[in-house]
């Protein structure tokens, strides 16, 4: 699995994006989307400054350092929003604070209600709990829907760029067989190229057949 692109806009919204360093909640030097010296990437420091160019291509080098991690961590197969949610945590706490955490133990136990409600214990310092309960209730979600960054915002988070997402629609009932919308299926082509509405052709075998019964009554055979 990847990281995607609402995961990816839900853990941006909730690291924001600094393009001066500054100290976070715990006192570390961070800049751009949430990027710190212990990321490899770039050494922070007081005073440094970055372009916005700078910052989103920092921004996609870390989310792979962290999107890896959950993916060898995770043993069974997991919902997207449960997946983009263990990334948000996994670049919250680190990767080696993410492979011993309950979240893992209780989803790879085959617990993903557990594994859920386990996001909700790593709520220090306080201001991280909201986070934490967004990304608990992203963790909740069967298939994409409405997501939020923090529980308590007042707006859901959007994808700025991308495709857009496309609610999957439920298996027609006319076919049940071949699993093809019946409101799908190819059309006849016209010799204009556009569709047609013409009964299709009849094969040559069948059209043949038709004409001799036709002759038959046209022409009865006399008796001698």
């Amino acid at each position: 699995m990847d990281l995607s692109p609402l995961g990816r806009a839900a853990l941006q919204s909730r690291e924001g994006d600094v393009l001066t360093a500054y100290k976070d909640s715990v006192g570390v030097w961070t800049i751009g989307v949430g990027i710190t010296t212990a990321s490899g990437l770039i050494t922070v420091t007081p005073g440094l400054t970055i372009t916005q160019a700078q910052s989103d291509a920092l921004f996609a080098q870390a989310v792979e350092k962290y999107v890896a991690p959950v993916r060898a961590a995770l043993a069974k197969p997991v919902p997207q929003p449960f997946f983009d949610a263990c990334v948000s945590l996994c670049y919250n706490i680190g990767p080696a604070g993410f492979r011993g955490s309950s979240v893992v133990r209780l989803v790879n136990a085959g617990n993903l209600p557990a594994a859920i409600e386990a996001f909700l214990m790593w709520n220090k310092p306080a201001a991280i709990i909201s986070r934490r309960q967004g990304e608990r209730d992203q963790a909740a979600l069967a298939a994409y829907g409405t997501v939020y960054a923090r529980r308590g915002d007042r707006s859901p988070v959007k994808v700025a760029a991308g495709p857009a997402l496309v609610a999957v629609k439920p298996p027609d009932p006319l076919a049940p067989m071949t699993g093809v919308p019946a409101s799908h299926a190819p059309s006849q082509p016209a010799s204009s190229g556009g569709l047609s509405s013409a009964p299709a052709p009849v094969e040559p075998a069948r059209r043949s057949l038709f004409s001799l019964i036709a002759d038959l009554f046209r022409n009865p055979k006399k008796e001698d």
